[in-house]
């Protein structure tokens, strides 16, 4: 399987990676909404006893997760962000994917789909991020799941017997294109990690792009990295308005923040 940064420069092939750009943003902004008012427990911030509304292999902050990934509204009436901000990444390549990091977390660039690798220094805990693989021939989704949890093993020196939690494939036909989801939420050893896979494909064009998405770290921290983590860096990535700021970066947004401009007051 060979993916490349760039398409064929057949002005077709510009178009459709542009046209199918444009619906992935579109998409992971949709997926990415949240809201207060869609979920049934007592309590939206205490999340422990959350029951997925899509696995029922899986309860807690995590179980939350595996919803917001499919589109399901996150439960909680506050704005996720970073309690211990750190250094910034931004792509030499792609400079709108740019974030702050935790404290202890380093970024590495992924040039074959314009992404990012973001890696705790102790290298326990992955952030994955790739918006735009391109591949000149048509990839089945299966295909390219496989290939990032084979890579996924390799990362942690992982070879022995894992367990899918939960797992879910869609597809859904726009005009000529072909529109594939697969997710899978994966436990081995002791790490837990959400793989979510999206591929576009035109039968005319015979090309396929797909975006990736996963995050995995620790089982026992599972949860918190969710919430203290995974979350945050997403809603980076959305457009943030002046109401959820965070301007000094010290986890506060500026709304709630005494002193939106000093990070050692709040």
């Amino acid at each position: 399987m060979t993916f490349f940064n760039r398409p064929d420069t057949l002005k077709k092939q510009i178009i459709m990676k542009s046209f199918l750009k444009t619906l992935f943003v579109i998409s992971f902004l949709l997926n990415m909404a949240c809201s207060s008012d869609s979920n049934n427990n007592d309590n939206p911030n205490n999340l422990q006893n959350f029951t997925s509304s899509l696995c029922v292999n899986v309860t807690g902050p995590t179980a939350a997760y595996w919803d917001y990934a499919h589109g399901v509204p996150f439960p909680s009436t506050q704005i996720p962000t970073l309690a211990n901000p750190g250094q910034q990444f931004i792509h030499s390549q792609y400079p709108a994917l740019g974030f702050t990091m935790p404290q202890g977390y380093s970024g590495f660039e992924d040039q074959a789909g314009l992404g990012v690798n973001m890696i705790r220094n102790d290298n326990q805990v992955v952030w994955r991020y790739v918006p735009n693989m391109v591949a000149l021939t048509q990839i089945p989704i299966q295909d390219v799941v496989a290939n990032e949890v084979n890579q996924l093993f390799a990362f942690y020196n992982f070879n022995g017997d894992f367990e899918v939690v939960c797992s879910q494939n869609r597809t859904q036909n726009l005009g000529t294109m072909v529109v594939n989801q697969s997710s899978r939420l994966l436990r081995f050893g002791n790490i837990t990690a959400l793989l979510f896979v999206q591929t576009y494909m035109d039968p005319s064009l015979g090309s396929t792009i797909a975006s990736v998405s996963m995050s995995s770290g620790p089982t026992a921290e599972y949860d918190n990295l969710v919430m203290n983590v995974f979350l945050p860096i997403h809603w980076q990535l959305l457009y943030i308005d002046n109401g959820v700021r965070d301007s000094d970066l010290d986890g506060t947004p500026d709304t709630q923040d005494n002193f939106p401009f000093d990070p050692t007051k709040q």
